[in-house]
């Protein structure tokens, strides 16, 4: 199991200091994919998540990224994340810095709808992350829980073919901030909270 960087350690920490910010509400939601986390494991299945959004730029890489970030945190083994659209486009460039800010090592070509390469510890396979619909290799098809991170995506494929579960746990997209002098400060904070929660979600796990 990969060492984190120590920047991405130091930034995951902070995160779970933060714990407290997170409602009681939103916890509700994350404990559902706790849940689903421990049922894997209990019935020694391999863990897959595919986290779901639009067009599989920003929040679904985000979250993919987390997830397996806080899998490796908290050392729970067999954990798979993927990320999907309902169509797709590339992974949004802000979302890509924020995550460099947060001392993750992002490697990209320079290609419209490129192969990043995706590390955040010193040893493991980086994550390949790309824009792609969510059925698209190298996603799975079957057996997975499909985690939907935007309300769009949810109210808009009722059904996501090979999924065991499905879940809501959406986030506000920052996209709204693109261009903006503000672009760098929502997509840091998008970043903290979705780090923090899927950190969460997975603290939980016994």
């Amino acid at each position: 199991m990969s060492e984190l960087f120590p920047a991405v350690r130091h930034y995951v920490d902070e995160r779970i200091v933060e714990f407290g910010m997170i409602s009681e509400q939103r916890k509700t939601q994350l404990r559902g994919l706790t849940s689903y986390v421990q049922d894997c494991l209990r019935a020694h299945q391999p863990v897959r998540l595919t986290f779901i959004c639009t067009h599989n730029s920003r929040r679904s890489h985000l979250s993919q990224i987390w997830a397996a970030v806080a899998a490796v945190r908290f050392k729970v083994m067999g954990v798979e994340t993927f990320s999907g659209g309902t169509e797709a486009t590339a992974f949004a460039p802000p979302a890509i810095a924020a995550l460099r800010r947060a001392g993750l090592e992002v490697i990209s070509p320079n290609e419209s709808n490129p192969r990043h390469e995706v590390h955040f510890g010193s040893t493991g396979q980086p994550l390949i992350c790309f824009s792609k619909v969510y059925s698209d290799a190298p996603n799975p098809t079957a057996g997975y829980c499909a985690v939907m991170t935007c309300t769009h995506a949810d109210a808009h494929c009722p059904i996501v073919h090979g999924s065991t579960q499905r879940l809501s746990i959406p986030f506000e997209d920052p996209k709204v901030s693109d261009g903006s002098a503000v672009e760098a400060a929502t997509y840091d904070e998008r970043c903290r909270q979705i780090a923090r929660e899927m950190l969460y979600a997975f603290a939980q796990v016994h």
